[in-house]
């Protein structure tokens, strides 16, 4: 993206949806991706299966070539009624609700262990899920026109584990993503008993730690219903809190009363969609990013 297109895209950012209106998610629709559509998209590999990935353009798109977009990549949650996750990346919600529509924004599978469906819970297989992630991160950028220099992994519940189990998974996946988001859970904190991979913690933890030197400088932003200061003990003397901003949620004090009408459990990812301090904070976080970046760029 140009300096003037980023400074354009933060100035949108102090106005878009500032109208106290719920966002509203786009509907999945059918046919070729276009502005304004979320449509179902598939790598060729998987053309004889159901494995596919969610791709919505913002309003604002076209097809031109002197033009970019930063781009929101997000893997969703478990397969988890009580909260009503239903695993499916047609109904997730994070990345949109973050960015308020404005980047490209993409929902990635995590392919089944027959590499035949997306897996609703955990990882599948996770070579074949973090092969996807590197096929269609760049592809997207140079199809609809993402900006490779501004691509932001964001995850929650099981995709917040995600953002560094699969995100980091290796050097080359790890290169892809100029910043992280984590809303409830983080990779490394906790153990998972009813796992071969989470289980036992210390082994899990030592793997999650290697992990986390992949991040780098690169900005963190950990978001956390009930707050992050567990997330924060375990991050503290593994890596350099310098660049991590952690986000405190109250999520009572987003819908004082749950169930409604949008949530049914406080662990959602729909919370970005109404507005609140805590999604300016974030619209702030991408703002002061994306504008150290036209200062880097332009020095």
């Amino acid at each position: 993206m140009s300096v003037r297109g980023l400074i354009l895209l933060l100035l949108g950012f102090a106005t878009s949806a500032a109208t106290g209106d719920e966002l509203r998610l786009p509907q999945t629709q059918s046919g070729p991706p276009a502005a304004g559509r979320r449509v179902a998209v598939a790598l060729d590999e998987y053309d004889d299966t159901t494995v596919h990935h969610m791709l919505y353009l913002p309003n604002d798109w076209t097809d031109d070539a002197n033009r970019s977009w930063p781009v929101i990549v997000e893997y969703t949650g478990n397969h988890f009624p009580a909260a009503g996750s239903t695993g499916e990346m047609e109904d997730a919600a994070l990345g949109f609700g973050l960015t308020k529509g404005r980047f490209l924004w993409v929902t990635l599978p995590f392919v089944s262990p027959d590499r035949q469906a997306n897996a609703r819970t955990w990882w599948g297989d996770i070579e074949a899920t973090v092969d996807y992630a590197k096929q269609v991160v760049p592809s997207v950028c140079a199809e609809y026109h993402g900006d490779p220099e501004a691509v932001f992994l964001c995850g929650f519940s099981r995709g917040a584990i995600a953002v560094n189990f699969i995100g980091l998974h290796d050097e080359e996946i790890a290169q892809l993503w100029t910043g992280f988001i984590t809303h409830d859970h983080y990779d490394g904190v906790r153990g998972w008993k009813s796992t071969d991979w989470g289980w036992p913690v210390e082994q899990y933890q030592a793997a999650a730690t290697k992990r986390l030197q992949r991040i780098g400088d690169r900005p963190v932003l950990i978001c956390q219903n009930g707050g992050t200061s567990r997330i924060a003990s375990f991050l503290n003397g593994r890596i350099p809190l310098t660049k991590i901003t952690f986000l405190d949620i109250d999520m009572r004090s987003i819908f004082p009363e749950i169930p409604n009408d949008l949530v049914c459990h406080p662990h959602n990812d729909r919370w970005p969609l109404v507005e609140s301090p805590y999604r300016d904070q974030v619209s702030n976080w991408f703002e002061e990013t994306l504008r150290l970046r036209v200062d880097a760029t332009s020095n």
